[in-house]
């Protein structure tokens, strides 16, 4: 039996985003075992993905710390791999290559991408397996929905139909934030009031979530993890969101749904647009008012 692995370290959005391309690996590579290198915060997510056998945690730790490469590699080396596929495609990833993992055939894009700055995110992605001779029949169309259907423990119940928002974003990411999911929220409430308004606020955001004046989707005081958050998400009536992981997951949960994004990227770029998720573009958030998004989803709500 032949042995691969893949690479995927982060982020939420493109971790999501490699459902499909995992699937056509898969599929690829029918009788040999897979494993995944990924780090702490995603390893349950892909314990439980239909695509692999298994998981390995990289802890991410500096470069300069030998001791603890030299173990990764000791690691990586007693698999006796036979294929990587990197979809991190970092720098990192590029210096385990070069000088960590002793592993001839490695899939990269640095090596196979033809227009690297031009193409989409999942684009991207299927160049670099057909550059591997793997038929991509999933890649450009990744189902996250295998993550949905492991929500045992998920709590939250409603009685109506919910509409839930993700107006929050990571500290260092606050130019991806739309300012006025207040103001949208007070226009739906007031106008749509058989819907149940509901956030799903991340470790850092639930004093902040409270302000809103809608439901909290928590589970015992806690953030929903990946796989009770992609249940809710699954479940809405709509969803509406910044630029961030949340909003893959929507768009890959088939969800219906709109992104609000201003200049920092396209949604082109990033392959969040889907049959039924769909992007508001602006060159300025802080131009586009609460009463003129409201008119471009209101159609939507109904």
């Amino acid at each position: 039996m032949s042995n691969i692995l893949i690479i995927k370290l982060g982020s939420l959005g493109d971790v999501v985003q490699i459902s499909g391309a995992l699937r056509d690996i898969r599929e690829h590579h029918k009788d040999e075992k897979i494993t995944i290198l990924t780090t702490s915060k995603y390893l349950n997510l892909f314990k439980i993905c239909p695509y692999l056998d298994g998981c390995l945690l990289d802890e991410r730790l500096p470069r300069y710390n030998i001791f603890y490469l030299l173990r990764l590699k000791k690691i990586i080396n007693s698999l006796n791999l036979n294929k990587v596929y990197d979809l991190q495609n970092s720098n990192r990833t590029n210096f385990y290559r070069k000088y960590l993992f002793n592993i001839k055939d490695w899939s990269s894009s640095k090596d196979t991408l033809e227009n690297k700055y031009n193409n989409s995110v999942l684009q991207r992605l299927d160049e670099q397996l057909r550059k591997s001779n793997i038929q991509t029949r999933y890649t450009l169309k990744p189902d996250f929905s295998w993550a949905a259907d492991k929500a045992n423990n998920y709590n939250f119940d409603t009685n109506k139909k919910y509409i839930l928002f993700f107006p929050f974003c990571s500290k260092d990411l606050i130019h991806k934030r739309w300012p006025y999911f207040s103001e949208l929220i007070n226009l739906i409430k007031k106008n749509h009031s058989q819907y149940e308004l509901v956030v799903a606020p991340g470790p850092d955001e639930i004093a902040e979530a409270k302000i809103l004046d809608i439901k909290i989707a928590l589970n015992n005081n806690l953030p929903l993890n990946f796989f009770e958050l992609a249940s809710l998400i699954k479940k809405s009536h709509l969803v509406i969101a910044n630029d961030t992981g949340p909003a893959h997951m929507a768009a890959h949960l088939g969800a219906r749904g709109f992104a609000l994004f201003g200049p920092h990227t396209t949604p082109e770029k990033v392959s969040i647009e889907r049959e039924k998720f769909i992007a508001l573009q602006t060159t300025d958030l802080k131009s586009l008012f609460a009463d003129r998004v409201y008119a471009l989803i209101k159609s939507s709500i109904n």
